[in-house]
């Protein structure tokens, strides 16, 4: 039996997706540009930045309503495939 398609997740539900990367002034949006084709609606305020201590590195969370474990999945090939992000939580 392939359990590789199976999720603990139950959808539709809230889900963050964070991505880490150099920090620059347009990260935050790239991110987005990344993610917006595959949700429905991303809603004001679900977009949250953090810079690392020393000001090299920022986090870009966004949280939406997740739909599927193929949203996630593509989702998850779209930012994390990006040479501008390092790394894809």
């Amino acid at each position: 039996m392939a359990q590789q398609d199976e999720t603990l997740l139950e959808f539709p539900c809230q889900f963050s997706i964070k991505a880490m990367g150099l920090a620059s002034d347009d990260f935050d949006a790239l991110v987005v540009s990344l993610i917006r084709p595959h949700i429905a609606d991303l809603l004001e305020g679900a977009v949250s930045t953090k810079p690392s201590a020393a000001g090299k590195y920022i986090s870009v969370t966004v949280t939406f309503e997740a739909t599927s474990k193929d949203q996630l999945d593509t989702i998850y090939q779209a930012v994390s495939t990006h040479e501008r992000v390092l790394m894809t939580l």
